[in-house]
């Protein structure tokens, strides 16, 4: 076999017709869950402006220090998007979505890209669903927000998780927070990791997102956030676990669960799963009341989520959980000869307009070879169209799952075959 001349670049992948049904149930259901919580679907362009990204996800994160795909031509600087919910606060500002009235619903689906070591579940151009609630300050946007992401992957059959829940804080809180890791992570410096200690000079609080293993004895003894929140902070939040509770959604607290972008304040949660191995988050979000003002809009509260497909997909895969049915062709035409390929594609229209899925042979193969692509296209049934069947105007239906064959004309095949269309020929419940 010839070598490819062309491949793809290095974490960015293929996805082939084998996998695709896969990707389409799962945006079935997210579309299908989100409309349920009365969301609507927003699309944003894959390229946005760097200073957007740096301004809404932070100067000093690791996404916009040293994972970005960032180009300039001429005096405008670009960049993949990296994450949408700086993008979506960006469309709501732009395009005055807050004289639509009410809170903004939104959710999308779409490639994020991250300049980052391609592993399991994680790639450059990865895959993101995601929601977002502008405009609403409560607690119950945050619990809302938090049950639409719950009821995805348990549509899916992903149960086997742990919701961890924290809260950040306000300014103040994270003010007086932040000078207190200083004073604790200080004495530690030298011990830490190269990254830690990088952090420390520029955002301590990011230590806590560590995963070095030499950083971990010293997080879980750091001060916990939420001795330092402000009494407005801290009683949304209780306020948050109380609903929680209410909607029977059980939850674990980390008092070190920080978010990696800046413009998160008070919730801030997490989806993990064990079925995922060392790299467990499912997806996350929390509160980012800063942000819309940061991107050019009046003060505005909002919270959200984000999760990955690639990592999903680990984990249906881990669990055993089929996405698709086996799917099936329902009819294929088997042709012999010039006249009958005519005869074929003049007629396949036909049976499509009744709701079949239909094929045919193109290049004047043999009988037998049609049947067996008939069969590696997993047909329900063949047409056996030849000069004879053309004479006579009745051609050989054969059921290809029993084994099973007759004549008829076309007009009682097509009645035949349009009484049993079935209804949805790919569903997960």
């Amino acid at each position: 076999m010839a070598q490819p001349t062309f491949s793809t670049h290095l974490g960015m992948v293929d996805i082939l017709p084998d996998e695709v049904g896969k990707w389409q149930t799962i945006e079935r259901i997210v579309r299908e869950e989100a409309k349920k919580f009365n969301f609507e679907e927003i699309r944003t362009p894959i390229m946005e402006q760097t200073e957007l990204i740096a301004r809404g996800v932070g100067q000093l994160t690791d996404i916009v220090s040293k994972e970005m795909f960032a180009f300039q031509r001429g005096d405008d600087h670009y960049v993949l998007r990296p994450e949408c919910t700086a993008p979506v606060a960006r469309a709501f500002v732009e395009h005055h979505l807050e004289q639509r009235g009410g809170t903004q619903n939104l959710y999308y689906i779409g490639p994020m890209f991250r300049a980052e070591k391609p592993q399991k579940g994680r790639q450059r151009q990865f895959h993101q669903f995601g929601a977002e609630i502008i405009g609403a300050d409560a607690p119950a946007a945050d619990v809302d927000i938090i049950a639409l992401m719950m009821a995805i992957y348990e549509r899916l059959g992903i149960t086997n998780t742990t919701l961890k829940i924290n809260s950040v804080g306000d300014p103040e809180s994270r003010k007086n927070y932040t000078d207190a890791l200083t004073d604790y992570f200080r004495p530690h410096l030298s011990q830490l990791s190269d990254i830690s200690q990088k952090r420390f000079e520029n955002n301590p609080l990011r230590i806590l997102d560590s995963k070095e293993p030499e950083d971990q004895p010293f997080i879980e003894d750091a001060p916990v956030i939420t001795d330092y929140l402000t009494e407005e902070t801290s009683a949304h939040y209780e306020q948050v676990k109380e609903l929680l509770t209410d909607l029977n959604i059980s939850f674990e607290e980390d008092p070190h669960l920080v978010r990696g972008l800046d413009y998160y304040t008070r919730t801030a949660f997490e989806l993990i799963s064990p079925d995922l191995g060392a790299q467990d988050a499912l997806g996350g979000g929390g509160r980012y009341d800063l942000l819309i003002e940061e991107v050019g809009g009046s003060p505005t509260p909002a919270v959200g989520f984000a999760a990955g497909i690639e990592r999903l997909l680990i984990a249906c895969e881990e669990l055993d959980i089929e996405l698709v049915e086996e799917e099936m062709l329902d009819v294929y035409i088997v042709t012999l000869g010039a006249k009958a390929r005519r005869w074929a594609l003049r007629h396949l229209p036909k049976l499509r307009s009744a709701g079949l899925s239909a094929s045919m042979d193109y290049i004047g193969r043999s009988i037998k070879a049609q049947m067996k692509d008939a069969d590696r296209e997993n047909a329900r049934h063949t047409i056996i169209v030849g000069e004879n069947e053309l004479n006579e105007g009745k051609f050989t239906l054969r059921n290809m799952k029993k084994s099973e064959e007759d004549t008829y004309t076309f007009d009682e095949i097509l009645n035949r075959l349009a009484a049993d269309v079935p209804e949805v020929h790919n569903s997960v419940t």
